[in-house]
């Protein structure tokens, strides 16, 4: 990954933790938290692809899973940001944005449903059954509620940001180029611009040949009558 690209990752990721773990999981709302690191990664992954959405999913969760107050095993919400991280990058266009808002609404959608049956099942395998208190069909619909509440808001800013990083990066690797001659047009440019070589004044009698000083070059092509050569002696 670039430089450019961790960097606004883990500004990014770093914010919406501390807001999602001061802010909103006080709120107290019934059923699930209002996810926004999960917004975060698939702003992110919408933008920079399957791969690095992997990598900033996982980042993304193993800080959430030693943020306090921790209450599940190290490693469970970084597998579930992973995986969702390079499933959401494989929605990303050729051109790294979407023609419309609804592709963003409906991965935001199976990323709230996805995240949550991925989370209660890796839950379940490590013997942790605290999902099945509240209720599965209550997390679902709370998490797919307050995540769509929060998407305008969160995911159009950070895949806004990912861009104009995206971009100022190739306006400077773009901007250190020169446009000039490519090899080998410096040595046959006088064949078609006639402003070639040109020779100096020989000492007494006349001049010496002055090759491509005709307009239009040796190749002009605008007439089919031979050239006279100044000081070349007419055959």
């Amino acid at each position: 990954m670039r430089i450019n690209r961790i960097l606004l990752s883990t500004v990014l990721v770093a914010v919406a933790l501390v807001v999602q773990v001061g802010v909103l999981a006080r709120l107290h709302l019934p059923g699930a938290v209002p996810d926004l690191v999960l917004l975060v990664v698939l702003g992110l992954s919408m933008v920079y692809g399957h791969v690095a959405g992997a990598f900033i999913g996982f980042g993304a969760g193993l800080l959430a899973d030693l943020a306090p107050p921790s209450d599940h095993a190290i490693g469970r919400y970084a597998l579930v940001l992973c995986v969702i991280g390079y499933v959401a990058g494989l929605t990303r266009p050729d051109k790294s944005q979407h023609r419309s808002a609804s592709m963003p609404l409906i991965v935001v959608v199976c990323a709230a449903i996805g995240s949550t049956l991925l989370y209660a099942g890796v839950g379940s395998l490590a013997g942790d059954n605290a999902g099945h208190t509240v209720g599965i069909p209550l997390l679902l619909f709370t998490a797919t509620v307050y995540d769509l509440v929060l998407a305008p808001f969160s995911v159009p800013l950070v895949m806004a940001l990912a861009r104009r990083s995206e971009k100022a990066l190739a306006g400077e690797s773009s901007g250190g180029t020169q446009s000039g001659p490519m090899p080998g047009e410096a040595a046959y440019g006088w064949l078609s611009t006639g402003s070639g070589l040109r020779m100096s004044r020989s000492g007494r009698g006349g001049r010496t040949p002055r090759i491509g000083s005709q307009r239009g070059g040796l190749l002009s092509g605008r007439s089919n009558k031979p050239a006279r050569l100044k000081g070349v002696k007419r055959l």
